[in-house]
């Protein structure tokens, strides 16, 4: 990469944290390398308290573009300039275009979630969901199977500072399409057993699993799992989480969080560069 970076080079990045982990720099720079565009993608972990800070340093360097996975998709929503459709009614954003200082915040976190289920040969159309977490991803994905025609959607979710904002969001969702939607704690365990058992699909949209809770998972209660249930987990690192092997192992499809990675990536990078991501061999390379 050291000989294609010069003096003209556009930087664009991924802030969270942590993002040490994160596959998002080898897939942008080698998408970047292949179409011969003269950009480089770094990632720095940043909290939530220092997001207004990143975006004030992303129009100070002219920074092209800026990813935001967890925990800051929620603050960095409130420091742009303008918000797309669906990021102002999920609130949070993951994805940020500068356009000569004027940021303006996406979230395609949906999009590639449902993209990732259809490369699977997975359609939401007339699926009942379960979905753990309320932050930005789980949101996304809330709102995005909705729209794509999901029968009903069912919200599990920790009675913090999020949880208001989940009842607004199925409130929304509600309000948007025919799909039924209920939001239960995520700590009543027995409400969730039943909810992923009577479900088609069931996702974890929750930071449970990833390093360094990777001996974790959000389902307690193993009876859950039925053999004709998919289980998706947006977590990535670890690729295969407990949460995943734990549920292959009663005979469920599993969906991985890195086809998702994938999709939402495709998403940004057409919104960075209007040009398309070499899918095929970023699939190949990175996600084979």
């Amino acid at each position: 990469m050291e000989k294609r970076i010069s003096g003209t080079t556009g930087l664009l990045a991924l802030i969270g944290s942590p993002v040490g982990h994160s596959g998002s720099p080898a897939m942008y720079n080698y998408s970047f390398e292949k179409l011969g565009l003269d950009y480089a993608y770094a990632a720095f972990d940043i909290k939530e308290e220092q997001v207004k800070d990143a975006l004030d340093a992303m129009r100070l360097f002219h920074m092209r573009g800026m990813n935001v996975t967890m925990p800051d998709k929620t603050e960095a929503a409130k420091h742009v300039d303008e918000l797309s459709p669906a990021a102002e009614i999920i609130g949070a954003v993951n994805t940020i275009v500068n356009d000569d200082g004027t940021l303006k915040g996406y979230i395609t976190d949906g999009e590639g979630f449902v993209n990732n289920l259809k490369d699977h040969g997975i359609d939401v159309r007339g699926k009942k969901i379960t979905v753990a977490g309320g932050g930005g991803a789980a949101t996304a994905i809330q709102v995005q199977c909705a729209l794509d025609g999901a029968s009903g959607i069912t919200i599990f979710n920790m009675k913090d500072a999020f949880f208001e904002r989940t009842l607004e969001t199925a409130e929304k969702i509600r309000t948007a399409t025919s799909a039924v939607v209920n939001v239960y704690d995520i700590a009543d365990t027995a409400k969730m057993t039943e909810e992923i058992h009577s479900s088609d699909i069931f996702v974890n949209a929750t930071i449970v699993g990833m390093k360094p809770m990777e001996d974790q998972s959000v389902v307690k209660d193993l009876s859950a799992f039925h053999e004709n249930l998919v289980v998706c987990d947006a977590v990535y690192n670890p690729e295969e989480t407990k949460l995943l092997r734990d549920a292959k192992a009663a005979g469920c499809a599993c969906v991985g969080g890195k086809g998702m990675l994938l999709w939402q990536g495709v998403a940004a990078f057409k919104l960075y560069t209007g040009m398309d991501m070499p899918v095929g061999e970023v699939k190949e390379k990175f996600f084979s």
